[in-house]
């Protein structure tokens, strides 16, 4: 019979035998807020300011290091993309005192607030837009792009799509005046596009950054669209305007953190980064679900990141890359993985060990579902069952029901749950320079079943395997893997070593060090 040795796993559980390390900023973990959906102060059914600064110590727990809050400015839709006051809070998510309040006690805490900025836009509603509408004469007209309806004819019949727009045409008529000027509106006719080339509006927003950065104290901005600033066929003049607005905010505050929206290939999107020092990747919260769906590491994933993170730093050295899975535009990830859990915690896994700062939607660590239309993609956080003080209830959940998905009270007694997986996860990361600063390298294993990777920062090295199948897959500790022998990190249940190799479990994720 063959010796084997049967490693006890310690566990490895937030607070208990994880050091905890405060991670510097921007590093460390990031989670994305819909407002309206968190928690509710006031029992309106709508998530505000006072509900997530209950909760704040909850995301403390969780590990979190920075908040992202979907747009909270006024707007007349739910979603608030369709600004109508760019120095102001909404009233359904409370006062500007109240605003101040959260942020003043993220920053106790030791969690940064970022807000989405819409800069692409105002709401059809917003003052300058109404008055520009009027006419010519008023003073706001070129705070808008117009066109005569001649000159732009083929544009109006013209179905035009992106990534990051379903809207079939981009010129409106004004209250149906068809024989007059259209003013130009990439997403939608209620978000009528704003022109950068007026010297006014590119102050105003330097005033608006001002107000959020220094008097607000905020600490930087999520920057949607940031490809639209001007037309697609103006890309230089969209990658030239990025590096004005970055040096702007800086002379307002000097680490201000700028996170981009650019919905596009890698190529595409490097010229932005000197700008925006920071951009989703979109390219790898694809490949990851896919290849966690598929099983198999059909895209040599960790080459992929490498091939686009070294062409990111052919353009420039000051980049952190903002990697996720998915965002309030996607389908949930749970629900794109065929609602199944251990799919789920192995996609987080490799999110969790990649470089750079990582985005978590709220809910996911609750394995809350969803599918677009936007609002199912976008319910209500589940606190617990009954009738919880902090449960909003804007709209009725179609996928992320109490039948479907555990509350998050149930779900922190159980140290099996998905929760507690996210927790211990993201406080191993915390702890690790290595996974916090480290480079990224490819390693030499060839299993397709498994996602492996090194990660290096000064003397500390691990060795990462992800195993994505269904299956036990057994690894030979040789080549570049057998100088890695001493456990530091199993995401679930227990590894063996036998003769043969280190046994992985099915969507196991095992890390190792020298």
């Amino acid at each position: 019979m063959k010796k084997q040795f049967l490693l006890a796993l310690i566990v490895l559980v937030a607070g208990c035998n994880t050091p905890e390390r405060k991670v510097q900023w921007p590093y460390g973990v990031n989670y994305e807020v819909f407002v309206r959906s968190f928690a509710d102060s006031n029992g309106d059914g709508i998530g505000d300011f006072n509900g997530l600064t209950a909760q704040l110590d909850y995301l403390k727990e969780l590990g979190i290091g920075g908040i992202w809050l979907m747009p909270i400015m006024p707007s007349p839709t739910y979603h608030k993309y369709d600004v109508t006051d760019y120095k102001a809070v909404d009233p359904e998510y409370g006062t500007a005192e109240d605003f101040k309040r959260l942020v003043n006690e993220a920053h106790k805490r030791g969690i940064k607030i970022l807000v989405d900025l819409i800069l692409n836009h105002s709401g059809s509603d917003h003052p300058w837009f109404k008055s520009a509408r009027e006419g010519k004469a008023s003073p706001y007209r070129n705070y808008y792009v117009w066109a005569k309806k001649d000159s732009i004819r083929a544009q109006i019949s013209k179905k035009a799509t992106s990534l990051d727009s379903d809207n079939i045409t981009q010129w409106h008529a004004v209250d149906g005046d068809t024989l007059s000027e259209h003013y130009y509106g990439f997403f939608w006719g209620g978000m009528p596009d704003l022109n950068f080339d007026n010297e006014k509006v590119k102050a105003e927003f330097v005033e608006i950054g001002k107000y959020w950065l220094a008097e607000m104290k905020v600490d930087g901005f999520r920057l949607d669209a940031a490809k639209h600033i001007y037309p697609t066929d103006r890309a230089a003049d969209n990658h030239a305007f990025w590096v004005w607005f970055r040096e702007e905010m800086q002379k307002i505050k000097p680490d201000v953190y700028l996170v981009g929206e650019v919905w596009s290939a890698a190529a595409d999107v490097a010229p932005y980064l000197k700008g925006l020092p920071a951009l989703f990747n979109f390219d790898m919260g694809y490949a990851i679900t896919g290849v966690v769906n598929a099983g198999k590491d059909t895209v040599q994933l960790i080459h992929k990141y490498k091939e686009i993170n070294d062409f990111y730093l052919k353009t420039t050295s000051d980049y952190i890359d903002a990697t996720f899975l998915k965002n309030h535009d996607q389908n949930r990830i749970l629900s794109e993985l065929g609602n199944d859990a251990n799919k789920a915690r192995v996609a987080a896994a490799i999110l969790l060990t990649l470089p750079g700062t990582p985005y978590i939607y709220y809910g996911e660590e609750i394995g809350m579902l969803g599918k677009k239309p936007d609002e199912y993609i976008r319910e209500p956080f589940l606190w617990d069952t009954g009738q919880p003080t902090l449960q909003t209830k804007w709209e009725a959940p179609r996928y992320s029901t109490p039948d479907r998905v555990i509350p998050l009270a149930q779900q922190k007694a159980d140290p099996q749950s998905l929760y507690n997986f996210y927790k211990k996860f993201i406080a191993y990361r915390n702890s690790s320079s290595a996974l916090t600063f480290g480079s990224v390298q490819e390693s030499e294993l060839a299993i397709s079943e498994v996602v492996s990777l090194v990660r290096n920062y000064k003397n500390e090295s691990l060795f990462i395997l992800h195993n994505i199948s269904d299956v036990e897959i057994t690894v030979k500790p040789e080549g570049e893997l057998a100088a890695y022998t001493t456990i530091d990190f199993v995401s679930q249940g227990e590894v063996q070593k036998t003769a043969e190799g280190w046994n992985l479990p099915a969507y196991t994720t095992l890390i190792l060090k020298k």
